[in-house]
């Protein structure tokens, strides 16, 4: 089981993430929607695809931009679709069996 956790909270829990180049991809049904804010800003990946991106708050801090995701992926990314990956000091872990 992997998680993604900022701020002490745990944003995302998966069984299965998939890895594309070196990040972990959660499942949409496994991200905690409370921390999650939409955001207007968008990426273009030459093979992937255009990213859009999330907000996220834990406790009224902002991390800007530190979740992305593709709604409409290329053809060769199209195993992500609407996984979620992370970055800007989000910690992405093994959940321990102590933390279940």
């Amino acid at each position: 089981m992997m998680r993604a956790v900022w701020h002490g909270a745990v944003l995302a829990e998966a069984d299965r993430t998939m890895v594309v180049e070196g990040n972990h991809y959660f499942p949409p049904a496994s991200l905690n929607r409370a921390y999650f804010t939409e955001s207007r800003a968008r990426s273009l990946c030459p093979w992937k695809g255009i990213a859009r991106y999330y907000t996220l708050t834990v406790d009224g801090d902002a991390n800007p931009n530190a979740a992305w995701y593709y709604p409409h992926p290329s053809p060769f990314a199209r195993k992500i679709k609407n996984h979620v990956a992370f970055w800007r000091g989000v910690t992405v872990e093994p959940a321990s069996d102590d933390d279940r």
